[in-house]
């Protein structure tokens, strides 16, 4: 059994009380017929994905670029899950790309000319670019929760969450000019709008410098900080519960809304809130859920159908 439980606010730091639940995926290892991720049910309507390669870092390597896609595919079209926990295993979140595992893809491209071996590697970066995307078009909301490093992909991979936590031993970095490139996953075009600093994204992209969990509160990369895993996990899931106690039609719409904001106008927005809402109104969701607040239930009282 894994203690979690509710967070309780310290100072700056997040603790949690501690309550029993089931232990969580990394206890047994990578989730059949996955090799580099666990995944797990830890509560109701709750899905833990796990990043499971703790004896190389956490490095991503190719069958963790094919079956992020495949596994959120799942989540996706899940009926169940209503909310996703995304963390790492061992003794940080990951040290990013697995460069001896993908040193063929990436040195060694096919084609017989420039312009098709132009042409494959613009397909690799695509496929690539997905693994992230993924978590993004996933219409249940997902909480990455990090612990040590995150480092290069990892970055890519947290941008394309909706909510972001850490603890208090964290520190994120853009790698990818260290190693010669620039980063081609995500985190140039998400990161800016993440923390709405320009000259701050700049910087941290062009130098890699390691940004500390103090500075990726204040930058707003992240929302909470916490004392160590344990307590994050605990906040993570509490959070995660609370999600998954709202109407699944109200979440997905209000993280779909958000996502369509977000690269759009205020008023191509509105208008595409009101084509959106004009259906999901009519949903049972808001008499149960109005009637609750009126009688003054938690949601988690409330019986929502799957979706």
């Amino acid at each position: 059994m894994l203690s979690v439980g509710f967070a309780l606010k310290t100072g700056r730091l997040w603790r949690p009380t501690q309550v029993a639940i089931r232990t969580m995926a990394s206890a047994g290892g990578a989730t059949p017929p996955f090799t580099t991720l666990a995944v797990s049910r830890p509560t109701e309507f709750v899905t833990h994905v796990e990043l499971h390669r703790p004896e190389k870092r956490n490095a991503m390597n190719k069958a963790f670029w094919r079956e992020m896609v495949e596994c959120f595919n799942e989540i996706a079209d899940d009926p169940v899950c209503r909310v996703v926990v995304f963390s790492g295993s061992g003794k940080l979140f990951t040290a990013g790309l697995d460069l001896m595992d993908m040193a063929s893809d990436m040195l060694h491209p096919e084609g017989d000319d420039t312009a098709r071996v132009s042409w494959n590697v613009r397909k690799l970066i695509t496929k690539y670019q997905e693994t992230f995307s993924v978590i993004e078009k996933c219409p249940k909301p997902v909480v990455a929760a990090v612990h040590g490093g995150c480092i290069g992909g990892g970055v890519d991979l947290i941008t394309a969450c909706d909510i972001r936590l850490c603890t208090q031993d964290a520190f994120f970095q853009v790698k990818e000019v260290d190693i010669g490139l620039a980063a081609d996953v995500g985190t140039l075009q998400r990161l800016p709008k993440v923390i709405g600093s320009s000259s701050l994204v700049n910087e941290l992209a062009l130098t890699a410098r390691r940004m500390y969990a103090d500075e990726a509160k204040s930058c707003g990369l992240v929302s909470r900080v916490f004392v160590d895993k344990d307590a994050m996990m605990a906040g993570a899931l509490e959070m995660a519960g609370e999600i998954a106690a709202r109407s699944p039609v109200a979440v997905q719409g209000t993280k779909l809304n958000l996502i369509y904001a977000r690269d759009h106008s205020v008023e191509e927005g509105l208008g595409y809130m009101a084509t959106w809402n004009m259906s999901m109104l009519q949903t049972a969701d808001v008499m149960k859920s109005a009637q609750a607040s009126m009688e003054k239930k938690s949601p988690k009282d409330v019986v929502f159908s799957k979706l």
